[in-house]
């Protein structure tokens, strides 16, 4: 593991009930390192995902960033992490649907206590460099598909995360909105120098990442071992 790597898992195991998802693995990722963790339906990738953002605990191993330890800390400290350091992605967006699109992107920072006016302004910003500030009024059910998983990057953008998670983030997507989603998300995030973490069972998706990571019955390995 690289001592200076923003983001590590080491050894990670957890089951659910008598089922083991995760079997000893290990992942880093550096700051602006778009890294993407493959593997068939039910591998685990999901469950590294959810462990890496604190999102569920491992039953063992440890999961640290910028050298903190996650699995040391309170529920509390990690939601706050989540919401000042972390992005998220979804298969389906999972946009609040009473809100506009441009109340779903400034939400998060309206979370922080920002004024309504500076949220909304930067969130504007993001639906513009995402393309998709034409919906800004819009509620989430009155858009498709591609333009809605383009408002939840923008969402996941507008903290500026030191990480963005995302999880089969085209899952839901034709292959055209698809490739449009992921050369944004990839693009926006490069240029921010946010890391990216992308679950996903596709290559034309993978494509768009650093380098690739597989999980297999619970453990990782780099795509060279596998090959």
């Amino acid at each position: 593991m690289s001592a200076d790597a923003l983001l590590v898992a080491e050894d990670l195991h957890r089951s659910f009930g008598p089922t083991p998802a995760l079997a000893g693995a290990s992942l880093a990722v550096a700051a602006g390192e778009v890294v993407a963790v493959m593997g068939p339906s039910g591998s685990g990738k999901s469950t590294l995902l959810h462990c890496l953002a604190g999102i569920v605990p491992p039953d063992t191993g440890r999961v640290r960033y910028r050298g903190a330890d996650l699995t040391a800390m309170s529920d509390a400290e990690r939601s706050a992490l989540r919401r000042r350091e972390f992005g998220f992605v979804f298969q389906f967006g999972q946009l609040v649907p009473e809100l506009t699109c441009l109340e779903n992107v400034a939400l998060p920072l309206r979370l922080e206590r920002v004024a309504r006016r500076e949220a909304e302004r930067r969130a504007r910003e993001w639906l513009d460099r995402l393309e998709v500030v034409d919906v800004a009024g819009k509620r989430p059910g009155e858009v498709s598909g591609g333009q809605g998983q383009r408002v939840a990057v923008a969402r996941a953008l507008v903290t500026g995360p030191r990480v963005v998670f995302a999880d089969e983030p085209t899952g839901a997507l034709d292959s055209l909105n698809g490739e449009r989603v992921m050369r944004l998300l990839a693009g926006a995030a490069r240029e921010t120098g946010a890391a990216v973490l992308l679950v996903t069972h596709e290559t034309r998706v993978a494509a768009y990442s650093d380098r690739e990571v597989v999980v297999r019955d619970g453990r990782t390995r780099s795509l060279e071992q596998v090959a």
